[in-house]
């Protein structure tokens, strides 16, 4: 239904994403777009051990954890060729995970794909209200002057509140920080979605009054973006987590809302690092109960 209200075409097939790829996707596309389900428990591992290594779905290894963040992650960068690009939301949680996980991420980092890392604050689901992060993962991006660098951008404090409950960006925001990428990787900017508006706050952010838009040069914005080199990310144990590097703007403070979007991100990662000592504890309690009927 998606497809044919947006005119496409597709190949659609009913299949478990983990388990089977009807599609024979690993190393075949130009572009992979996706909002996966977050934190799913119950992966059956055993069945995966032949698609783990080089040139295979899941590169990097299988994560311990019982969360499938990881899994999802992989899939998406193994499915991009030489020169694919990937998009997708994830649980602010997978940025920071540790143990097996960060070590997943680490050689995802060091293959220098991760591009652009977007933090989004909460309410932008219609089903839940925990904030998330928006990765943008670049096959070619090696060969390239940014090879060693990922752009970092904090978009929580950029939104419409649409009612209540429910928050969304304009075209004009989403204009804005598609240049702001774009300036980056100094592409060629195209205000199509957004026009005036979103020129004008690139002009103010990136320029000042008197500056032609042909003629910005993306810089570090403290609270906004920043570009980091991978020696940074490692000083922060390979952390993919926006706050880390962006920092806040001069004079502003930390409001309520910033506290609670903080505090929902940390009780997400305490409930996944629960979920890890359960399963630490189930594992000490088989090995010693092997032990003791030996």
């Amino acid at each position: 239904m998606n497809l044919a209200i947006h005119g496409l075409e597709g190949d659609i097939r009913h299949g478990n994403s983990y388990y089977e790829d009807p599609h024979h996707s690993t190393g075949c596309f130009h572009f992979v777009a996706a909002n996966p389900p977050f934190n799913v428990n119950e992966v059956d591992k055993e069945r995966l051990a032949t698609e783990v290594g080089p040139g295979r779905r899941y590169p990097f290894g299988l994560p311990r954890t019982d969360n499938a963040n990881y899994f999802w992650i992989q899939e998406f960068y193994s499915a991009l060729n030489e020169q694919g690009r990937a998009g997708f939301v994830m649980a602010n949680s997978a940025s920071d995970a540790r143990s097996s996980e960060q070590e997943i991420r680490r050689q995802l980092i060091q293959s220098r794909t991760v591009d652009v890392m977007v933090a989004v604050g909460p309410n932008f689901f219609y089903t839940v209200t925990l904030p998330c992060t928006l990765w943008f993962l670049d096959k070619g991006k090696g060969k390239s002057a940014r090879a060693d660098t990922v752009l970092f951008i904090d978009a929580r404090h950029i939104y419409r509140q649409v009612d209540r409950a429910h928050r969304e960006w304009t075209p004009a925001q989403i204009g804005f920080l598609a240049n702001l990428v774009r300036l980056y990787r100094g592409e060629a900017l195209d205000f199509t979605l957004g026009g005036e508006e979103a020129k004008a706050k690139l002009l103010e952010v990136f320029g000042n009054p008197k500056s032609k838009i042909e003629n910005l040069k993306f810089k570090d914005v403290p609270g906004l973006c920043r570009a980091a080199t991978l020696q940074e990310i490692e000083a922060q144990g390979w952390s993919l987590n926006p706050g880390r590097y962006v920092g806040v703007a001069a004079g502003e403070a930390v409001s309520d809302e910033d506290f609670k979007e903080q505090l929902e991100t940390l009780n997400e990662e305490l409930e996944t690092l629960n979920a890890q000592a359960r399963d630490l504890e189930q594992t000490i309690a088989g090995n010693v109960a092997e032990i003791l009927e030996t």
